[in-house]
């Protein structure tokens, strides 16, 4: 039998404030939670804490849980628009994963393609249940946490310019499904725009720009999977200026139109609601 019992694992996507509090804890259930969109808060050491894109969030079955996701400014507007991935999870080998080492409740990782495929192919395999699904799961949710692991001993004050550099990084997240310009970015870290251009470029190896329209077609891609909403709202809430410009972008990352990028990945989305 496998060590690792998963209760739940998926993608949440909120379009209205949602609050959730459990002062006795999660039940026997650990959970992991990474934030790939907006913004929410959650509590740590007693005070709400702002939770931002790439943080991930660690909570053992004891510490009581507190999330809140409310409205925001978001290009002159209020609204809710808030993502992240979630598992819940329990058994005898995250008991003593947990049991070796002390960690964050809050921990900044990248989203990059390393962290988001794994959490992808975990909801998968949630939602498959094959035969062969419990075992998979196990596996998946081990290097889960092992690569939780690993970001903890990688995490490394940062100063100078590669604190700025991943400064622009982090602004650019949470603010690519709005409207922004890199004098905003900027000034954000209190640098001029030539500064702001060169030091993104020689960290990073892309412009700002280009990075900026990267988060914008990954966030669409899981609205499109995890969503009903119509891809032309998509395009504009995932920060494109219009769809036909999202179009043209999208085809060219991934080969096929949103589209048929939809028809073709969003089945276990659909089986899911017995749709």
């Amino acid at each position: 039998m496998p060590d690792i019992e998963i209760l739940a694992a998926s993608y949440s996507y909120h379009t209205k404030p949602f609050h959730t509090i459990a002062k006795d804890g999660l039940q026997a259930h650990y959970l992991l939670r990474l934030q790939t969109e907006g913004r929410s808060r959650t509590r740590i050491d007693g005070k709400l804490a702002p939770v931002e894109p790439g943080d991930l969030l660690i909570f053992s079955p004891t510490m009581p849980y507190e999330l809140h996701v409310d409205e925001e400014d978001r290009g002159g507007e209020r609204a809710v628009a808030s993502g992240d991935y979630f598992a819940f999870f329990r058994g005898p080998w995250v008991d003593a994963w947990w049991a070796k080492k002390q960690r964050p409740t809050k921990l900044r990782i990248p989203l990059d393609e390393g962290m988001i495929p794994l959490w992808r192919q975990l909801i998968a395999e949630h939602r498959r249940r094959s035969p062969e699904s419990p075992d998979i799961l196990d596996a998946l949710m081990r290097v889960l946490c092992l690569t939780v692991d690993r970001h903890c001993e990688e995490q490394r004050p940062m100063q100078g310019s590669a604190f700025l550099a991943y400064r622009m990084k982090s602004f650019i997240e949470e603010r690519a499904t709005t409207l922004f310009q890199l004098k905003d970015v900027a000034a954000h870290c209190s640098v001029s725009v030539s500064r702001a251009v060169h030091l993104y470029k020689q960290f990073f190896g892309k412009s700002m720009i280009q990075y900026a329209l990267e988060v914008r077609l990954k966030v669409a891609q899981e609205r499109m999977l995890f969503t009903r909403t119509p891809l032309e709202v998509i395009a504009e809430t995932s920060g494109f200026p219009s769809y036909t410009y999202f179009y043209r972008v999208f085809k060219k990352q991934f080969g096929v139109s949103p589209q048929q990028y939809r028809r073709k990945h969003s089945g276990a989305y659909e089986e899911e609601r017995g749709e």
